[in-house]
């Protein structure tokens, strides 16, 4: 009878060191502001640019994350449309979608646009960085209109480069950038991967 109680003991106190470990282990998912937001610091050189909103009549990119999973359920293979947007994407093809906590943003390479996109009502604004392979100093695309919507900023970049986008939070009030934050790979700027 002894036995079996310290057994039962053992079994007890192992499950609950594996489920606190696994709690403890787990990293915060991107879209989840656990434990707050964290501070970035950003490169000395970074330019903020305020971001405008899109004109009339110009395709937007949906800010909602069901969209692309939608996309899948409907029939479409998630590998199929990946080979096609390689082949050709679309002059308004929206590159590079990447997203965390309260913002969301992509690169369209017809016009080397950023879009920024604001999907949380926090007081703060959505931010995309934007870095190159080719030395030229980081920009920062700010999207100061609201919790969902868009801004845009148009840029100029070097055709034969690439493009790394950085999506974080931004507080206008004080000027500081915050985590989670998210990044995506390299993007052509002519769009052809």
């Amino acid at each position: 009878m002894r036995e079996n109680w310290r057994i039962k003991l053992s079994v007890l106190a192992g499950v609950s060191a594996l489920a606190f470990s696994a709690l403890t282990v787990v990293p915060a998912v991107a879209e989840e502001a656990a434990g707050g937001l964290q501070e970035v610091e950003m490169p000395a050189d970074v330019t903020i640019v305020e971001g405008f909103a899109p004109a009339d009549g110009v395709d937007i990119p949906s800010l909602e994350p069901e969209a692309e999973a939608a996309d899948d359920k409907a029939g479409t293979s998630s590998s199929a449309a990946t080979v096609a947007a390689k082949a050709a994407p679309a002059a308004n093809t929206c590159l590079g979608s990447t997203a965390a906590y309260g913002a969301k943003g992509c690169f369209q390479h017809n016009g080397d646009i950023v879009w920024s996109g604001d999907t949380r009502k926090d007081g703060m604004s959505s931010a995309v960085g934007v870095y190159t392979d080719y030395g030229r100093a980081a920009e920062v695309c700010v999207n100061k209109l609201g919790v969902n919507t868009w801004a845009t900023c148009d840029k100029d970049y070097r055709e034969t480069g690439n493009v790394r986008l950085r999506v974080l939070r931004y507080d206008g009030d004080t000027g500081k950038f915050y985590q989670p934050e998210s990044w995506s790979g390299w993007i052509p700027v002519d769009g052809k991967y």
